[in-house]
């Protein structure tokens, strides 16, 4: 197994892990502080979280098939905007600091980006 192949399915593991444990201490601990649209907010970067580590894994199997460029970037392009996306939703929701909802769709494009490279990639 290559490298890259190896790096993002620890990567994929990782943020699958993450995005559970965090899944649990939102459900667990914040419900009682949060109010139903923060808690909300704080959900869709759990979801989001997990969705795009599952696209790591998917990206490391493709990895391990086929080697190129774009698969590879769309690797690092994923695992970075599941922190930018998931990371501001998530800080948003526990501060209520609303120019933090102004950083999340850079993250949703890094997403869309990731996409679209990884289709690029298959398709070379």
């Amino acid at each position: 197994m290559n490298t890259h192949t190896q790096k993002f399915l620890s990567l994929a593991a990782f943020m699958m892990a993450l995005s559970v444990g965090i899944g649990a201490f939102g459900a667990h601990s914040l419900k009682s502080s949060l109010d139903v649209y923060s808690l909300g907010i704080f959900n869709t970067g759990v979801q989001y979280q997990f969705y795009h580590a599952l696209g790591l894994l998917a990206i490391a199997l493709v990895l391990h098939v086929k080697q190129n460029l774009q698969i590879r970037l769309a690797g690092y392009i994923m695992f970075a905007s599941i922190f930018i996306f998931s990371g501001s939703l998530y800080a948003l929701a526990m501060s209520s600091i609303k120019w933090l909802g102004a950083i999340t769709p850079i993250g949703g494009a890094g997403f869309i980006v990731a996409w679209i490279l990884l289709l690029v990639g298959v398709k070379r």
